[in-house]
């Protein structure tokens, strides 16, 4: 007979959720009070240089850099029937986060506390929030793209936050935002504990080439766009 052996993803490790209960006492303390949201209400987008606690964004970069091989899958584009992979588009990976994960959990709960805020603030009717970690291993990418189309999608604010410390340009991987002319708006090097919150329907944007090793956790707020033939977002 033959023995298969099981194999075990890296995120189930108890000593993981450990590690990280010890820094942070299972939670993060990011105050969405704290932060001036006056540039994503007037431009539509926003780069927050230091979102969290460093103790925290160094806990959670812990977490990524020690995921195994089973935790990750291959990305890819478009939502339910049309998802395909096309490495030629895009070429990271990415675990979706889960609330049973204390240190998911503990991430979401966070950005939970953010969506409250800027319904609170901005009254942008912010129904969810979906995200995953994404890794991106030397010479991937992902080539310019629209995060939702208008009236197409219920995705309605992208987030992305950075994990990597002592990043700098010449280790690529920037994440590049154009205008309607396609002229360069931004250029954001995706260092430790920046946030960058931008209209997901509004700004073309890509991921440079990395030369190393990226993490990120990149995440949708979403509205509810439910009717009568389909329920969207999913439960």
């Amino acid at each position: 007979m033959n023995h298969v052996t099981p194999v075990i993803a890296q995120a189930d490790d108890p000593s993981l959720a450990r590690e990280f209960l010890a820094a942070t006492d299972g939670r993060l303390t990011c105050d969405p009070a704290a932060f001036d949201f006056s540039d994503l209400a007037h431009k539509g987008y926003l780069i927050i240089p230091s979102f969290l606690p460093q103790h925290e964004a160094t806990s959670l970069y812990d977490y990524a850099r020690q995921l195994g091989e089973p935790d990750w899958n291959s990305a890819g584009i478009g939502r339910e029937q049309l998802h395909t992979l096309n490495t030629r588009v895009r070429s990271d990976q990415i675990r979706w986060l889960h609330a049973d994960h204390p240190i998911e959990r503990a991430y979401l709960d966070t950005m939970d506390a953010l969506r409250i805020h800027l319904n609170r603030t901005l009254f942008m009717g912010l129904f969810d929030y979906e995200c995953h970690l994404a890794r991106y291993q030397a010479g991937t990418f992902y080539k310019k793209h629209l995060d939702a189309f208008k009236g197409r999608s219920n995705r309605v604010l992208t987030t992305v936050y950075y994990l990597n410390p002592e990043w700098e340009a010449r280790d690529g991987g920037a994440l590049v935002m154009y205008k309607e002319n396609g002229d360069v708006l931004e250029t954001v090097l995706p260092q430790q504990n920046t946030m960058v919150i931008f209209l997901s329907d509004m700004f073309v944007h890509e991921v440079k080439v990395a030369h190393k090793e990226r993490f990120s956790m990149t995440g949708w707020f979403r509205h509810n766009t439910t009717n009568a033939h389909r329920v969207d977002p999913p439960a």
